[in-house]
């Protein structure tokens, strides 16, 4: 149980949902590769000269960076990507991508929008600049902006955790509550520290409607865990019960019975089983969320396609054309790209780029039948059910592209380049190319 509440506490500060909203556009033939590379004093210091992958990263980031955006949201990916492979190379690069993607996040959130990503994050930041984004951000915004808050209070903790703290401070008053946020701040301020053991009940006490937030559990469960030894009883004893009120009003699932019983051994760690029987038989709704939490059962976690480049590379080269047409096209995609991986690894480049030719028109048929600023499960049929292409969201949309890009970049990278050049998108050429150049920056590296 120990292992289980260590693992559910580290998902409620670590993992955000990345959602990325990205509007369709049509694309004029790519630029090609710039024949200049940038002066050798921007990159790694005064006179040292760029490799020739340096060059290829840095050229292929220029292109990316530079293909028209219809969407903020894919602006946003595109830059947050862009800054994190150049990073090694051109910071001064990197930090103007940095500085342009945190006023498209702050504006952003300033109409409404939850970022697709968040520049906060990647620790790329100038201190400065982030600490006027957390001043200049409506008190109303702190649950779309969690990310940003996050990565504000770990990488400039010192220039903004006061007022980190007092945003956060604004939202729970207001019954608003930012879980992963607040962890994080609690941890930046000490756990035993009075701001984290007032906030810890304030909000326990706050708790958000459970209808409308539901997929918070196991967060706030976690939160309970790691932060209830280190409160005094009462408010351990207080904020449990509550907890598991709201709990109690959730409708029936694996995940509300995990959560329960999180938060449930955790109480009785946190208390001793003395004071945790007395808590139990003075608060009847709490002692029969408990009893009514049923058996352990699994939690039914977003499925992935499953592909394996070991399966790939098992067929003994057979042709797998066939077999791949009659795929929905995300399968066709990651698949076609796993046998393009394997032909090109064992030397049969030419078979190879048959596999990537589907891979990538694939891609086109995904991207198309992408969801719009929403995550929709895979399987969710598309308005026209006599296409073959299933609707997909924003996000998974964006994976297939750089998975595909990355595994055809391991087999040849100027090839794989010239192919991301031609995807239909604008929004798809860029993210195609960055992860082309993320290769090749990472191989450069190695050798």
């Amino acid at each position: 149980m120990q292992k289980m509440l260590g693992r559910a506490a580290a998902i409620a500060v670590l993992i955000f949902d990345l959602g990325l909203g990205l509007k369709g556009m049509a694309q004029s033939a790519p630029p090609k590769l710039a024949a200049k590379p940038p002066a050798a004093d921007t990159v790694r210091g005064p006179g040292k000269q760029l490799t020739p992958e340096q060059k290829f990263v840095v050229d292929t980031v220029k292109m990316a960076v530079a293909l028209p955006e219809s969407d903020q949201q894919d602006r946003l990916r595109v830059l947050s990507t862009a800054a994190d492979v150049i990073s090694t190379i051109d910071k001064r690069m990197a930090k103007s991508f940095w500085t342009e993607g945190v006023n498209i996040e702050s504006e952003l959130v300033r109409l409404g929008e939850t970022p697709a990503v968040s520049m906060m994050a990647n620790g790329q930041g100038d201190c400065s600049a982030v600490e006027s984004f957390v001043e200049n951000l409506p008190d109303n915004a702190a649950l779309r902006a969690e990310q940003a808050l996050i990565g504000a209070v770990s990488m400039c903790s010192k220039q903004t955790l006061d007022s980190v703290s007092r945003k956060l401070d604004a939202a729970v008053s207001k019954g608003v509550v930012p879980s992963r946020a607040l962890m994080a701040t609690m941890q930046a301020q000490g756990e035993s520290s009075p701001w984290s053991q007032e906030h810890f009940a304030k909000m326990f006490a706050s708790l958000p409607d459970p209808h409308d937030n539901a997929a918070e559990a196991e967060n706030l469960a976690a939160m309970y865990a790691q932060m209830s030894p280190q409160v005094a009883k009462d408010v351990a004893t207080k904020a449990g019960l509550e907890l598991l009120h709201w709990l109690g009003k959730l409708e029936d699932s694996p995940l509300r019975g995990l959560s329960i019983r999180i938060t449930n051994d955790a109480m009785q760690q946190a208390l001793g089983d003395e004071a945790y029987q007395k808590a139990m038989q003075s608060d009847v709704v709490a002692f029969t969320t408990v009893k009514n939490m049923g058996p352990d059962r699994e939690i039914e976690r977003p499925q992935e396609d499953n592909v394996s480049v070991l399966t790939a590379m098992s067929n003994g080269g057979a042709d797998q054309t066939e077999r791949l047409r009659g795929l929905p096209a995300p399968m066709r995609a990651r698949e076609a790209a796993a046998d393009g991986f394997a032909a090109g690894s064992s030397g049969n480049k030419q078979q190879a780029g048959k596999y990537f030719d589907v891979a990538f028109s694939a891609a086109d048929e995904v991207w198309d039948a992408r969801t719009q600023h929403a995550d929709v499960p895979a399987n969710a049929q598309p308005p026209d059910a006599t296409t073959k292409t299933k609707m997909v969201s924003t996000s998974d949309a964006a994976s297939i592209v750089q998975e595909i890009s990355e595994a055809a970049a391991q087999v040849d990278s100027v090839n794989a380049l010239t192919r991301a050049q031609k995807l239909r998108d604008s929004s798809a050429q860029a993210i195609s190319m960055l992860a082309v150049a993320r290769v090749v920056a990472s191989n450069s590296v190695t050798k």
